[in-house]
């Protein structure tokens, strides 16, 4: 399909505009795909407060009841999984296989949240009074604000709504300005499904989505407005640290999934062609610029010198490129404000003491014009240096090497983020003290799979500077709804509790 074709198909040919304020181009070519208009900000207050309305209608709607809205709208992420999955690729620049994956991801969270819907479970508590029955319930928040990030422009955003629907909440989104299209497909995707369920017989309200296009300010609007009872917000740590200081002065809820300095640890027992095949995926898909990518690869320092050189082999083999083309592994970076990025987080590195041994420059050769094409970069290093402290959003793998299993472990965890993290070892002892309390701190902790590729029925985020928010499965739905512990005296007294007195 051409991009004109898809745009059609979603229905987004009709908000493209002349004389909008917002351009997007894609990252394969650098071309304009549709010009936009931006959210007036004075009109964000009104979709809240729409929204708000929506919320206290679609909270009495029986958790069971609110599940099917989201199996219908799974199943249209499945009639339309080829066109949405393209237009990721086409708005991000991620490969093919990745985009459709990203679908795919949406689909698996709304059949999740289906079964969810009945399972939305709560305590009996005992009562130290005779005659009282406790109970904990589990009640709908109110308005989600959804703050998503360009490398996964639409997966995020279901990770969140789907839970947040079937716990009988409403939905503001704020995508990235970067991708603003395939959130506007998504909303077009979920008024069919609203329109379905409806002609099912079921009741459900307008304004249980609204999509905010714009910028910094956009968000910022919607942060601080009261009638948010919680923002989840994927981004940078920047980002992150702006929108909890702006919640805490009214005391609002966050999620926070901000950013991942992700680490593998190789050791002497290690299978090193399994390791090797699971470095290149997580190192260099998504062209790096996934938040549990592969940053820094720590090797032992006895098998450093086998795994190196076929890792270096292997990277000067990717095939980078269009990333609608079938062979490509390797596509562009968002913009070429990232690539200036990653060029200039090579030159630290080479200045802290790095050695590349391959990459870490714009490809050239067989790329379309008009991308920020990365040729992903290996750079061996003395230390853990400041630059392999911070996070470049781009495929760069520092490399360093260890000699015990607590030196390892150390460097894992020296860092301010603690998203990710992973382990290759066929020792036992090795796997099992990476995964004890004094191993890993990350909120995610692999043994012989690599940092991403995180599936949804597990709870997903990290601690320190991650943010400490959980997403998708477990019990990440807990965070979408408020805690209410309820006393029921069914005697015909009225005792208090430890045994207190105030008789009259």
């Amino acid at each position: 399909m051409t991009p004109s074709e898809i745009l059609k198909h979603f229905e987004l040919d009709k908000v493209s505009k002349s004389d909008g304020d917002l351009k997007v181009s894609s990252p394969i070519d650098g071309q304009e795909i549709a010009t936009l208009s931006q959210t007036s900000l004075q009109d964000i207050d009104k979709q809240i407060a729409c929204a708000h309305d929506a919320f206290k209608i679609w909270r009495a709607t029986p958790a069971p009841v609110r599940g099917e809205l989201i199996r219908l709208f799974g199943e249209e992420l499945r009639q339309n999984k080829d066109e949405l999955g393209r237009l990721v690729t086409l708005e991000n620049g991620k490969v093919l296989s990745e985009g459709l994956g990203e679908v795919q991801e949406m689909i698996d969270i709304c059949d999740f949240a289906v079964g969810l819907s009945r399972q939305l479970y709560g305590l009996t508590i005992a009562s130290e009074r005779p005659g009282h029955a406790m109970r904990e319930v589990w009640q709908p928040l109110g308005v989600v604000g959804v703050i998503s990030a360009f490398n996964f422009p639409v997966a995020v955003w279901a990770w969140n709504a789907a839970l947040a629907y079937v716990c009988g909440n409403a939905i503001i989104w704020k995508p990235s300005e970067k991708t603003p299209l395939t959130a506007l497909a998504c909303q077009n995707l979920f008024e069919k499904a609203v329109a379905n369920y409806r002609k099912a017989g079921h009741d459900a309200p307008d304004h249980l989505l609204h999509v905010i296009v714009g910028g910094r300010e956009h968000g910022a609007a919607m942060v601080n407005n009261h009638k948010v009872a919680l923002v989840s917000a994927t981004g940078s740590g920047n980002m992150g640290r702006a929108v909890a200081q702006d919640l805490s002065t009214r005391l609002g809820k966050s999620l926070l999934e901000l950013g991942g300095n992700n680490a593998m640890i190789v050791t002497t027992s290690a299978d090193l062609d399994m390791a090797l095949r699971a470095i290149l995926f997580s190192a260099v898909g998504t062209a790096g610029q996934r938040c549990t990518t592969l940053r820094r690869l720590i090797v032992h320092e006895a098998v450093v010198d086998d795994l190196l050189p076929k890792l270096v082999k292997a990277y000067q083999s990717l095939p980078i490129g269009n990333p609608l083309d079938k062979e490509t592994l390797v596509g562009p970076l968002i913009d070429a404000d990232a690539l200036s990025m990653m060029l200039e987080a090579v030159a630290n590195a080479k200045a802290q003491g790095g050695e590349v041994l391959c990459g870490g420059k714009e490809a050239s050769g067989d790329v379309p014009e008009g991308g920020a094409y990365p040729e992903p970069a290996i750079i061996r290093m003395p230390e853990q240096s400041d630059i392999v402290q911070h996070e470049t959003f781009a495929p760069i793998l520092y490399v360093m090497t260890y000699k015990t299993l607590d030196e390892a472990i150390a460097i894992n965890n020296d860092v301010p983020q603690g998203l990710s993290s992973c382990i290759f070892t066929t020792d036992i002892r090795e796997a099992e003290t990476f995964l004890s309390s004094v191993g890993s701190d990350c909120g995610i902790a692999n043994v012989n799979i690599g940092p991403s590729g995180a599936e949804i029925g597990g709870a997903f985020g990290g601690e320190k500077e991650t943010g400490g928010g959980r997403e998708s499965g477990s019990d990440a739905w807990k965070t979408y709804m408020r805690r209410q512990t309820q006393t029921i005296n069914y005697s015909t007294a009225l005792p208090l509790a430890q045994g207190v007195k105030f008789d009259v």
